[in-house]
């Protein structure tokens, strides 16, 4: 279940407010009961993981990817 920001203008406090996609934005602050409570965008919290995610990774694969196509272009002049 997605955790949500919200934030009181009256009280000036941020809330983490654990609900579901399909549940409509709470509009009352739980603490002060102010109507001037609003969802708030927040930054994320995931992590790109593995192989490809990377500036290092892309530059890696480019230079063992020409390497891999020399050395099978080697190969086919070889045989021909």
């Amino acid at each position: 279940m997605p955790v949500y920001e919200y934030f009181c203008d009256e009280c000036k406090k941020v809330y983490e407010i654990e609900q579901r996609i399909s549940e409509e934005p709470i509009r009352i602050c739980p603490k002060c009961g102010s109507g001037r409570f609003k969802r708030i965008i927040s930054p994320t919290s995931f992590v790109l993981k593995g192989s490809g995610w990377y500036k290092t990774d892309y530059t890696d694969y480019g230079k063992t990817r020409k390497k891999e196509e020399k050395e099978e272009k080697a190969k086919v002049d070889k045989n021909d």
